[in-house]
């Protein structure tokens, strides 16, 4: 993590004598432009998270596909950010299974390495294998493929090709499939990325996504999942199409979720709902973080990379920390349930240090704390 920051620092200070370190050409656009191509590609499948006609009908849609369904139970599971602690979340939902009190989330929301558990925390049990091999089966160990040389002239420290491969490999079109399914039932799987061009946070609804079923689709759903978790100038950001028709292609660009939200809830009228004999259901709000969020003690070295480390590591747990406050604020004043679990305090863990058996261990770590009864915590 040190060395990264502190290629990152360097390629900074030296950005007005080298504009290689962060060499990309784009095309002009406007902000009215880019918003009259998003609507034209599908308002059916994103929205921004501080819009809130989008976010009343996303919950409108959502609401009456769930009520036509019958569902009983109306479930929230937010999976945050992490990098590589991304393992101890793959933990605790396979250890959920075993519990046998996992339950059907009518939403899950992913962001960065959560956006990489959500489809398979979406789709349950069954897929708890392939959750497993990918966080703990070692596939993940060499995703920070250096760049050489050639770092002088990219956007990033390191290649994306690991990472994409590893998307590809297991969001296949029979996984979209099975989105697609649980999609028609009511049920959301949600992905956030940060658009850089607007700064704002954007929800994609991969069912809605999943359901159009062509080749397109299957590449979209990939690239959301690739940009959500691409950490800015680690990973390069994911450029979207919105329009290639014309003379010049609009083309957003998406980071890390994370960089705006560390995990995202939903709009409140998702919850405000009574089941079809008049019974008012209590909902429930789980949170999954992929970290570690209180202040820790350390004597932070002189070098650049040292503070820049530190800096970044205090941000982050900040952050986490009020959308924590924020989100248990939104169950109290609506009567609902709030459990979280995150790394704990003792634990080894660093979002970069996707090593085999360090990811092993957290994994390890989720699922038996689970299992033991002491993951979720309902905080007083």
């Amino acid at each position: 993590m040190l060395r990264v920051l502190g290629v990152l620092a360097a390629c900074a200070l030296m950005g007005t004598q080298l504009t290689g370190c962060a060499s990309f050409s784009r095309e002009d656009f406007t902000a009215a432009e880019a918003e009259r191509a998003a609507l034209s590609r599908g308002s059916d499948i994103r929205f921004n998270a501080d819009d809130p006609n989008a976010g009343v009908a996303f919950t409108v849609r959502t609401r009456a596909q769930l009520d036509q369904s019958g569902a009983q139970q109306r479930d929230l599971l937010a999976i945050s950010g992490g990098g590589a602690d991304g393992a101890y979340g793959a933990g605790v939902m396979v250890g959920w299974t075993r519990t046998g009190t996992r339950p059907n989330f009518a939403v899950v929301t992913g962001v960065s390495t959560g956006a990489l558990i959500a489809p398979f925390a979406f789709l349950g049990p069954s897929w708890d294998d392939e959750l497993t091999a990918a966080y703990a089966g070692g596939k993940a160990s060499d995703i920070l493929q250096r760049r050489g040389l050639g770092v002088l002239f990219s956007s990033s420290l390191f290649s994306p090709n690991r990472l994409r491969q590893l998307v590809e490999a297991y969001v296949t079109p029979t996984m979209l499939r099975e989105v697609a399914v649980e999609h028609a039932k009511g049920r959301r799987l949600l992905i956030v990325t940060t658009n850089l061009d607007t700064q704002q946070t954007v929800i994609w609804d991969m069912g809605a996504i999943a359901t159009r079923q062509t080749p397109e689709a299957l590449a979209l759903f990939r690239d959301v999942l690739v940009a959500s978790s691409s950490i800015p100038g680690v990973f390069p950001p994911v450029m979207i199409p919105l329009d290639e028709t014309g003379r010049n292609p609009i083309r957003e660009m998406h980071v890390d979720g994370a960089v705006t939200a560390p995990f995202v809830s939903i709009p409140e009228g998702m919850f405000f709902w009574q089941a079809p004999d008049g019974r008012e259901v209590k909902s429930q709000v789980h949170v999954i973080v992929n970290g570690q969020v209180d202040p820790a003690f350390a004597v932070t070295r002189g070098r650049i990379s040292a503070v820049l480390a530190r800096t970044f590591d205090s941000m982050m747990k900040s952050t986490a920390r009020t959308h924590i406050a924020a989100t248990r604020a939104f169950a109290e004043r609506n009567d609902l349930d709030f459990k979280i679990t995150m790394v704990p305090d003792d634990a080894e863990s660093g979002s970069l240090n996707f090593d085999a058996a360090s990811m092993k261990r957290l994994f390890t770590l989720g699922r038996d704390n689970v299992v033991k009864g002491v993951a979720w915590r309902k905080l007083d």
